[in-house]
């Protein structure tokens, strides 16, 4: 793992720089190329700008690890109520949630219970379950579970760093710190991971019919390598999806929606945007760049 991808997910743990980022505005403005706004409304008027150009939206509150059962209804029932604003603008937008977010870290049940009430929502299409980090992996595979065998709607997110057919799977690469005995921590590996897992996840589409998968990248290299496997084994057009960030990669998504492939953007908002805006620049750490370059020019 690279020094500045080790500096900037260190600085996602931190409460104190999380404070001061937060409290100065042009953090707050650089912070815009990857969320469009701190509340609801401007997360839709970008889901009805990306619906325009062809391509759906997956809509987060940001925020995680909260500390009361209160908090964690308060979390469902803004998801609630951003459902109902969905169905009414008529917008083709699913919903992501964290299972810390709706008070995983709580007495057992406080979870289960939001989760289950979200997922009963009239409108409510698939639910998407972000995986955190490596400690809350397998209770939240045995929560989406339970979740799906009631309800039949849900999706869960899986990092190929971290290695039942009928629930959708979200690939991703992760963008948590894992110690090396709980997650890849090789670039290269990561990515040969990613590939030979979203080849099996095709390979179980083109055998049931039923399988959905969603690929979380922007490396094009990776996505012409699925597509290219994906016309191999003739899996479905609808069997698959890729998922890209608001903010990065617009003409690929554009060139992708232009070749007839379906497209979907994460599109965050929420005023706890630190944490998440330090894990998505340890991603691809050149963007720091960009920041630097944008607090100078405001």
């Amino acid at each position: 793992m690279g020094l500045a991808r080790e500096l900037l997910l260190w600085a996602s743990r931190s409460d104190w720089l999380a404070r001061q980022f937060q409290q100065r505005a042009f953090f707050r403005r650089a912070s815009r190329r990857y969320l469009p706004g701190e509340d609801a409304a401007a997360a839709l008027s970008t889901a009805r700008e990306l619906q325009d150009r062809g391509i759906v939206a997956l809509v987060t509150l940001l925020g995680e690890n909260i500390t009361t059962a209160a908090a964690a209804e308060d979390v469902a029932n803004q998801y609630t109520e951003l459902l109902a604003n969905i169905r009414d603008a008529g917008l083709d937008c699913q919903l992501s949630v964290k299972p810390t977010q709706l008070g995983m870290d709580l007495q057992d049940g406080v979870c289960l219970n939001q989760l289950r009430s979200l997922a009963a929502k009239e409108g409510q299409d698939l639910l998407w379950v972000d995986m955190e980090s490596s400690e809350y992996v397998d209770r939240t595979l045995d929560l989406v579970e339970t979740v799906h065998g009631e309800h039949g709607n849900m999706g869960v997110c899986v990092q190929a760093y971290l290695v039942k057919r009928g629930i959708a799977v979200r690939l991703v690469k992760g963008a948590y710190k894992e110690p090396p005995s709980a997650a890849i921590q090789k670039k290269r590996h990561v990515d040969a991971t990613y590939l030979n897992l979203s080849k099996y996840l095709l390979d179980a589409a083109a055998s049931d019919g039923v399988s959905f998968s969603a690929f979380g990248t922007h490396d094009m290299s990776l996505i012409r390598s699925i597509q290219d496997y994906s016309a191999k084994k003739e899996v479905p057009a609808n069997a698959y999806e890729f998922e890209m960030l608001y903010g990065i990669g617009r003409d690929s998504q554009s060139k992708l929606v232009s070749e007839g492939a379906r497209v979907r953007v994460l599109v965050s908002y929420g005023a706890s945007w630190f944490p998440w805006y330090m894990r998505r620049l340890a991603e691809r750490p050149a963007n720091v760049w960009f920041v630097a370059k944008s607090i100078v020019s405001n």
